[in-house]
């Protein structure tokens, strides 16, 4: 029989449940330790980057005097409701 057919040439034989398991090891735990870092550090620079516009109060809406502001000011309104 030719080494290729033979069973036993491929190795052990593992039941499907076993053959799915992964190994844990050092390399897999420094992988996600610094994954888990790079992804802290990504997510620390973009909230520095726009730290100054999430601190800035109505950064957007291009108001100069304090008249232009009250176009912005809208009257609350009681909610409309209908019977049933």
């Amino acid at each position: 029989m030719p080494a290729d057919i033979h069973p036993s040439a491929h190795g052990p034989r593992l039941n499907a449940t076993r053959a799915r398991q992964a190994r844990w090891g050092r390399h897999a735990f420094w992988v996600l330790v610094i994954s888990t870092i790079l992804a802290a550090l990504a997510l620390f620079g973009a909230w520095s980057f726009r730290a100054q516009d999430l601190a800035a109060v109505e950064v957007n809406n291009g108001v100069k005097t304090p008249a232009e502001a009250q176009r912005y000011d809208t009257p609350q309104r009681p909610a409309k409701q209908t019977p049933q």
